[in-house]
């Protein structure tokens, strides 16, 4: 077998690969936004004529319905390579900036130069999506890249080496599989980048890794995302939001609302059409959520028991499941479920649920539910549901997160002209279109002098009593 084809890359050849990289990024280089841009319109062509392959690979790791996949790992692919194939020559021009008095003379601007050998680790819950997405900007800004995908969807992983393979040749971008092992061997290198998605725990061993290189990250993490409903909402229209946004993909989402805060006056109205919502999606025809072929499963059986005794624990203290709560462990199915009174303290108040489980926390006053926010790390995404203009800007105001969404959910992060990211505990960075290819940059400053004599000679010894007076007027002036 060609050991670059094999599912656990060996470690033994990582050094010889990094330096054929690190080799070929004096090239790369030197490569035009047009080369570039060609190809981005490759990559463009063979996901396009591969899309079966994708929903296929994607249904052998976790059964996600072909539609899903369309819509949340390929449709916004192709949105994010048009964009960037749009605005790459303008991204790539240098940046003038204004000079200011004392620097009378010259000029000056922003170079935006390849950081060089960068390497990108995706996560299993979007496998083609959140590989893609990071290494679109990484050519974009013209880099070479080693792709590090997760062991836990295979499937994708084998499609995404043959896709890059295809494309590419090794030096410029290699895809490496392989577990824990491999992405710590990997780890040891001095890349230019690093640009990790996954959880909060992990992140801080890429961070700490990094440091020994003093290499530049990205993390796109997650985190307890908040979603606020008030009784001004609409809440037919809420319900039917969160619960796509919650239960698409089986709650496998870094941005899907992990918790709800509801004004108690409408919490009944609420959950009644949450069960609604629920119903109409995936139970068309009567049929049980686990005969839907519209609703996807767990990746594997230990996420599959990790929510499961999470959900055990939280009944066992007293949390009330009014929705779902139906589990088969042989097929990895777990319902969209919905709790109330559940405990602060247990599992599902403490970390991210990272599944179809969605807790709802009632409230009194908008700053008691903004209090509830504040009081926890800030989250990667959060959502408000309301009519109110003022408790949407006191809620905006008022709290911190990666991004945000305001009577919808999850769809900033198909908006292409704004960043993507967290924020302490949910992420270090931004991606997407211009703030990916920024990203990915090294943006170097560069002043050019263009007069002999300028004003800066007054800052040349000998310091006479004129200098000394000239610098006095120059100060009362300032």
């Amino acid at each position: 077998m060609d050991s670059l084809h094999a599912i656990s890359f060996p470690v033994d050849l990582i050094p010889r690969w990094f330096g054929k990289q690190k080799q070929h990024s004096s090239t790369l280089r030197e490569q035009s936004a047009e080369q570039r841009i060609r190809k981005l319109r490759r990559m463009r062509q063979w996901i396009k004529r591969h899309r079966s392959s994708i929903q296929d690979a994607i249904y052998q790791d976790f059964q996600k319905p072909r539609l899903e996949t369309n819509g949340s790992e390929i449709l916004v692919i192709l949105q994010e390579i048009n964009h960037t194939i749009k605005h790459l020559k303008e991204w790539t021009q240098p940046t003038k900036v204004e000079t200011p008095l004392i620097l009378s003379g010259t000029s000056s601007w922003v170079q935006y130069e390849p950081k060089g050998v960068c390497l990108i680790i995706s996560p299993w819950n979007y496998p083609f999506q959140l590989l893609v997405s990071p290494w679109i900007s990484a050519i974009a800004a013209g880099n070479c890249c080693i792709l590090k995908p997760s062991e836990m969807s295979p499937y994708t992983s084998e499609l995404i080496f043959e896709m890059a393979a295809a494309l590419f040749h090794p030096e410029e971008a290699l895809v490496v599989q392989g577990d824990k092992e491999v992405a710590e061997a990997l780890l040891q290198y001095p890349f230019d980048h690093i640009f990790f998605t996954g959880s909060t725990a992990v992140g801080k061993v890429i961070m700490k890794a990094a440091a020994e290189h003093l290499t530049s990250v990205t993390l796109e993490l997650g985190g307890k995302s908040p979603t606020l409903v008030d009784k001004s909402a609409n809440i037919e229209v809420a319900a039917r939001k969160i619960a796509w946004g919650k239960f698409m993909n089986a709650g496998q989402t870094c941005i899907a609302p992990d918790y709800l805060l509801v004004q108690e006056s409408v919490y009944n109205r609420l959950v009644g059409n949450l069960k609604n919502a629920i119903q109409k999606f995936y139970q068309t025809d009567g049929r049980p959520v686990a005969e839907s072929p519209d609703y996807a499963r767990i990746i594997n059986q230990k996420h599959f028991e990790r929510l499961r005794d999470a959900l055990e624990e939280a009944v066992t203290e007293g949390a009330k499941v009014v929705i779902g709560g139906q589990h088969q462990e042989d097929s990895l199915f777990l319902a969209p479920t919905v709790l109330t009174s559940v405990p602060e303290d247990c599992t599902l108040m403490q970390e991210e649920i990272f599944g179809p489980i969605l807790p709802i926390k009632k409230y009194s006053t908008l700053e008691e539910a903004v209090d509830f926010i504040n009081s926890r790390p800030k989250p990667l995404a959060q959502y408000i549901f309301s009519e109110k203009k003022r408790a949407i800007e006191y809620v905006i105001q008022h709290t911190s997160a990666g991004g945000m969404s305001v009577n919808d959910v999850v769809l900033h992060i198909v908006q292409p002209n704004l960043p993507f990211g967290g924020v302490n505990h949910s992420g270090i960075g931004k991606s997407h279109g211009h703030y990916g290819f920024l990203e990915f940059s090294n943006q170097k400053a560069v002043l050019e002098q263009n007069w002999g004599n300028t004003i800066m000679n007054l800052y040349y010894p000998p310091y006479t009593e004129q200098v000394k007076g000239i610098m006095d007027k120059l100060l009362r002036w300032f």
